[in-house]
């Protein structure tokens, strides 16, 4: 029973809530705080030229009362981690709280970063109790589709809170550790507060097959094949390689690697002993040449579509060091992130094109979702028997079809939460509730910039993408006002101007008409005019809306 003296406790969600991805959550317990992963999401078809999204932490920075003890990871996903190094800049010398695999994917970022040496990773083990600031957080084992995968559960004064992280209940897993029963069924006993569970697939019925059947259709898939094969799949997805190499090892095939942060995961997994392929499996790529196509295995990064990654650079024949041969089995071992269906399916025509037999989900088993279908969601509810319950990891639809479930189980409607970034679920002695809302939006990454450009930017960009632009510049006479000589234009992706006389004419008439109707405007005005008729009249001509610069100079 909690102590009237005793904080608040506030769970802050900045991530994942409402959407696929960049999962990060926020534990307050006065000015005391933790926070539970750091993940990243993969950027919409038309966010041009963001290379991912970062959740927006500027709750915590603008917080200087709170101190931050750690942030702790449930598994090495990109959608857990890969913000990691942004916000380790934000809150330098706060410590990181990871398992063996989950923090050697961490510390290869932060290498990447150069803040590998004034950062803490502290390594535990599934089942480890962790003592951070005034939170005692108990960790247990979770199936999932990486290693080393965890939940938490959090003590608080006010009772337990169970974090699921990622999971599925999977009793034939390739590792052999099967999520931890026997943790949950403590927690239930000891009271659970409130359940965090991860709700990706909660709009799928049934159970989530065994990782262990990929296996199998892998088997399938090399027995057959007679030329090259590439597997493409997540590049920290580790127990897949696992999957590869016992494949390729029964069918005498040497595994090159191509893609960087798909090599550096697999050398660190190697050195930890968790990525158990023998090392004379392995070949540098640029040796491939030097063994028959039927003896080569080559795994490769862009399951998603990703245009700078292998598989995408393979497609259209980019790739400094690979091609794609008639003969060639491709593999993509990963299922599609919603909003990527239309990159992914590019690259496999693209594929299908260049001569290569693209075998895919569910054309063959060759991955299955490391998420929890209904079933088992329905279990995790039974398991832990929480008084409150709050759905997260997933789309407003799929939070939704969680809670649906929740109730079925039997928690009372306004003991569920559906709720999307930012929204605080507060808790004292006298229950649960929903209180204010702190910005939980986007942040992109673009280049080098992290936050330097916003929706105006973005709508811009589409614009562009869609209508093109044109820039018109005219030299006028300072003083009878008239244009001197022809005007300069120039459009892009827009209308090809070489072809077309009439509307080049229609654009000088325009240009011709405004600048006579100056009427004492001042400059600035005559350009807004100018680019205002312009827009008017090419929306008239080609019912297209290209941006229009304009640039007058009085001479």
């Amino acid at each position: 029973m909690a102590k009237s003296s005793s904080p608040k406790l506030r769970i802050v969600p900045l991530g994942g809530l409402g959407e696929i991805g960049k999962n990060m959550t926020v534990f307050e317990l006065g000015n005391d705080a933790i926070i539970v992963d750091t993940g990243i999401m993969f950027p919409a078809n038309d966010m041009f030229g963001v290379d991912y999204i970062i959740p927006d932490f500027s709750y915590l920075t603008g917080r200087k009362d709170l101190k931050i003890h750690g942030i702790l990871y449930t598994h090495g996903h990109e959608d857990h981690v890969g913000a990691t190094q942004h916000v380790v800049q934000a809150f330098p010398g706060v410590p990181i709280y990871a398992t063996p695999l989950t923090a050697g994917l961490i510390e290869v970022k932060l290498k990447d970063a150069q803040l590998h040496k004034s950062t803490k990773i502290h390594t535990f083990r599934a089942g480890d109790v962790l003592k951070v600031g005034p939170f005692v957080v108990e960790s247990y084992h979770v199936c999932h589709s990486i290693p080393d995968c965890v939940g938490f559960g959090i003590n608080t004064p006010y009772g337990i809170i169970v974090h699921s992280g990622d999971y599925k209940f999977d009793n034939t897993p390739v590792d052999g550790k099967r999520t931890d029963y026997a943790k949950l069924a403590e927690f239930s006993r000891r009271g659970v507060l409130m359940l965090m569970g991860d709700s990706t697939n909660a709009d799928s019925p049934g159970w989530t097959p065994s990782e262990s059947v990929v296996e199998g259709a892998f088997d399938s898939v090399f027995r057959q094949a007679k030329g090259r094969i590439m597997v493409a799949t997540f590049a920290s997805l580790i127990s897949r390689f696992n999957q590869v190499g016992v494949v390729a090892e029964r069918y005498g095939r040497k595994i090159a690697v191509a893609g960087t942060s798909m090599a550096k995961n697999i050398e660190m997994s190697r050195e930890l002993g968790i990525l158990k392929v023998p090392d004379d499996m392995f070949m540098d790529l640029s040796r491939i040449g030097h063994y028959p196509v039927g003896k080569v295995v080559i795994l490769v990064t862009g399951a998603q579509g990703e245009p700078s990654a292998v598989l995408a650079r393979l497609s259209t024949g980019r790739h400094r060091q690979l091609d794609v041969q008639p003969g060639d089995t491709i593999i993509l071992s990963s299922h599609t992130i919603p909003g990527n269906e239309e990159s992914v399916n590019r690259t496999i025509n693209r594929l299908f094109q260049r001569g290569a037999d693209v075998i895919y989900d569910p054309i063959a088993q060759v991955h299955v979702s490391g998420h929890a279908r209904q079933e088992e969601m329905k279990l995790l509810i039974g398991l832990t028997n929480p008084q409150y319950f709050m759905p997260i990891h997933g789309e407003l639809r799929h939070l939704r079809a969680h809670a649906k479930l929740a109730l079925q189980s039997g928690i009372a409607y306004d003991k569920v939460f559906v709720v999307e970034n930012g929204f605080v679920i507060e808790i004292d002695k006298n229950g649960a509730r929903v209180a204010e809302r702190v910005p939980g939006s986007y942040v992109f990454v673009d280049g080098s910039g992290v936050g330097d450009i916003g929706k105006a930017v973005i709508r811009d960009r589409e614009v562009l993408a869609r209508d093109g632009f044109m820039m018109v510049v005219v030299n006028v006479d300072s003083k009878s006002g008239e244009m001197i000589d022809g005007p300069e234009i120039v459009s892009r992706g827009f209308v090809y101007l070489r072809d077309s006389n009439e509307l080049l004419d229609t654009i000088k008439g325009t240009i011709h008409d405004v600048l006579l109707s100056r009427n004492g405007d001042s400059p600035a005005r005559l350009r807004e005019k100018l680019q205002e008729s312009l827009g008017r009249v090419l929306y008239n001509e080609t019912k297209r809306r290209p941006m229009v610069f304009t640039v007058i100079n009085e001479r």
